[in-house]
């Protein structure tokens, strides 16, 4: 529990000081932070009844002496309202007039009575001064905004999209109303009238506040930071990834409760330092003390300017443009071994899934490897009738096969072929032979229904596909591969694991002997003929260009997150790559920004792809055995699998690809 305590602040204050945070500062500042400093307001204007019902006229001519906050009273210099020292120190314009058989204390900012009636002798009045003179309650507000955001963070992070799964209600309706939330509160600091509407219903914990000492600012500052919570997307990372799985899974136990706490604090550290900052800045800067007013109205306006920014998506633009000044220890943190097994990235044990391990890597016989985990968290279902979802519990009497995968993998796309002909070749076998596909993204664009969509068609696919954005299905078999496939009989226990590529014939004629083994006597149909294209000669390993990725890189200066000038290896060392130019780099990919920006890689492969997102003509030359071949690469639509090299044999040389300025290198991968 300790562990995972440290390790949850810590990737919280790293995602607390990185460009992910910026679009919340503004609100902060001025929300949390000037909203929060102890600053007086006017008097109402002469004999004008205020709040509380009482009118200043009725102190005409009071001198100063008497006027509680007034320079005697308060030690401070210049006339009451003014606007200068007395609201610096926070003291309330309070005037004090003796009456028959007491005195009556109003307080100027509002009208209200400051004191109850006391016996008109000297001493009591000066007491009642003095109590009348104490500044008001330091306020709470930057703490409390700060409070609510954790509070909401860590409830909706965990449990949101279960409840709202169970609600049937859309899965982004928290951000709509978050967004909403912002826009009134921000109207509220333009228009006080608005703003008297919204703090209606917290007027009695403001009472109750105010006599324990609490401030009027402290408003509805709770419920802004609830709001906040709910729209504070930080950046991804190993700990936000297990919090993630843990909710859509609903496997929450106490250390993932610590966990999401504890990041969630780590996280809002930096927002209240810069809460405090402005609540300082408010009090101490006289600009600020004169235009209070000026002040709240710019307040609502970035407030505003947010929500609008927000239900666009520009703040991830302005984060693009940033340097990831954080990527680099980010970095250290994702492939920390000690973070990893706290964490466990790769799925809980569970009383489901244990028996999983009981099975080998492509074993040329069936085995028994406990009941098979229940597909879950799935986003959308593609070709189902109707979107229908599917569950394994209703496929039962049929044999199943459950493969992982991901449309730009070029690994997937070649064992894809394979399962396509099992389908439709063994579907109308029997009972029945089904395939779900479970798309899980491996990079963000993957994550688009449009992009699966148009992925599947081209590669032919016809069985369903369950699009499992959340992991949930992933981490319920502890999967870590693409491909990966999970062959289930027709009593619902996994019989059969292949990890990666190959073995093909083995995962038929297992196919074959469950149909058989479910439909005794049934007439098999001929094998399958597809071509085995799996790499069979050492070929140079699949190449990351994201920042949490990448692992082969020889080049200068160190790969690190965001944009710099790298220079090209003169000598590329086999299997590793370097970039020329200037590069933009991030947890995706590599993005070109310069017009000379280039990749050179050693390879050793019969056919290279790499995965290219963006607009623009890519120029992509070939060297081997002193020979050089030259092919352009139009790349345009959502982010794909080009060929750059299709051989007729394996060869091992240089790859150099000319990318122009905008377009996004993800993968380079070999076979």
């Amino acid at each position: 529990m300790e562990t995972l305590i440290v390790i949850g602040l810590l990737g919280g204050l790293i995602t607390g000081i990185s460009p992910c945070i910026l679009p919340m500062l503004p609100v902060i500042f001025f929300a949390g932070g000037v909203q929060g400093a102890r600053t007086g307001e006017k008097p109402s204007a002469a004999g004008e009844p205020a709040a509380g019902g009482v009118s200043p006229a009725l102190f005409a001519g009071v001198p100063d002496a008497v006027r509680v906050g007034g320079r005697p009273a308060a030690g401070l210099r210049g006339p009451v309202g003014s606007g200068g020292a007395q609201e610096a120190a926070g003291v309330r314009e309070v005037a004090a007039r003796p009456t028959r058989g007491g005195t009556l204390a109003l307080d100027l900012s509002t009208g209200d009575a400051a004191e109850p009636a006391a016996p008109a002798d000297g001493g009591t009045d000066r007491r009642a001064s003095r109590r009348a003179a104490r500044p008001a309650g330091r306020s709470w507000r930057p703490y409390l905004v700060i409070a609510g955001l954790v509070l909401s963070f860590s409830v909706f992070t965990l449990l949101g999209s279960l409840v709202l799964t169970a609600l049937g209600l859309p899965q982004d309706l928290l951000r709509w109303a978050g967004i909403v939330l912002l826009v009134a509160i921000g109207v509220g600091m333009i228009v006080p009238r608005v703003e008297e509407v919204l703090e209606r219903p917290f007027r009695r914990i403001a009472a109750l506040g105010a006599r324990r000492g609490a401030a009027r600012q402290d408003r509805g500052a709770f419920v802004l930071g609830l709001g906040l919570g709910v729209l504070y997307v930080p950046c991804a990372g190993p700990v936000l990834a297990a919090i993630t799985v843990a909710g859509a899974t609903g496997n929450i136990g106490p250390g993932t409760v610590a966990l999401t706490v504890s990041f969630a604090v780590g996280a809002a550290v930096p927002l209240l330092v810069f809460a405090l900052a402005g609540r300082r800045v408010a009090e101490r800067v006289r600009g600020f003390q004169r235009h209070t007013r000026g002040i709240r109205v710019t307040g609502g306006v970035v407030m505003i300017a947010l929500a609008g920014a927000l239900a666009l998506d520009l703040p991830a633009a302005l984060q693009r443009a940033l340097p990831d000044y954080t990527g680099a220890l980010q970095q250290r943190v994702d492939e920390n071994e000690a973070v990893r097994e706290a964490l466990d990235l790769g799925g809980l044990v569970t009383d489901e899934n244990r028996e999983l391990s009981n099975c080998s890597n492509g074993a040329p016989v069936l085995e028994d490897c406990g009941t098979a985990p229940e597909l879950r968290g799935i986003d959308t279902w593609l070709n189902t009738p109707g979107g229908e979802a599917l569950t394994l519990d209703g496929l039962r009497g049929k044999v199943v096969l459950v493969d992982f995968w991901t449309y730009s993998c070029i690994n997937c796309q070649r064992a894809i072929p394979h399962v396509n002909a099992w389908y439709d070749r063994y579907r109308d076998v029997g009972d029945g032979f089904e395939v779900v596909g479970v798309h899980t993204p491996e990079f963000a664009f993957e994550r688009e229904t449009r992009n699966v969509v148009a992925g599947a068609r081209d590669l032919g696919v016809t069985y369903p596909v369950a699009q499992d954005n959340s992991y949930a299905t992933w981490t319920a078999y502890r999967n870590r591969y693409w491909p990966a496939q999970y062959l289930v009989d027709a009593d619902g226990t996994v019989r059969h694991i292949r990890f990666g590529e190959g073995g093909y014939e083995d995962t038929e004629r297992l196919v074959r002997e469950l149909l058989q083994d479910a439909n005794p006597g049934v007439e098999l149909p001929e094998p399958t003929a597809v071509g085995d294209t799996t790499p069979q000669d050492e070929t140079t390993p699949e190449t990351y260009f994201s920042i949490k990725r990448v692992v082969n890189y020889a080049g200068e200066p160190r790969y690190a997150a965001g944009q710099q000038d790298f220079t090209l290896a003169d000598d590329q060392r086999q299997d590793t790559f370097s970039l020329g130019g200037t590069w933009d780099v991030d947890f995706q990919g590599a993005t070109a920004v310069s017009d000379d920006a280039r990749v050179r890689l050693a390879y050793r492969s019969t056919d290279v792809f790499t995965v290219l997102g963006g607009e623009g003509t890519v120029t992509a030359r070939v060297t081997s055995d002193g020979r050089t071949t030259t092919r352009d690469v139009d790349v345009s639509g959502s982010p794909t699998l080009y060929p750059v090299l299709e051989g007729d044999g394996p060869t091992a040389g240089l790859v150099e690809l000319d990318v122009p300025a905008g377009v996004q290198v993800f993968t380079a991968t070999f076979g």
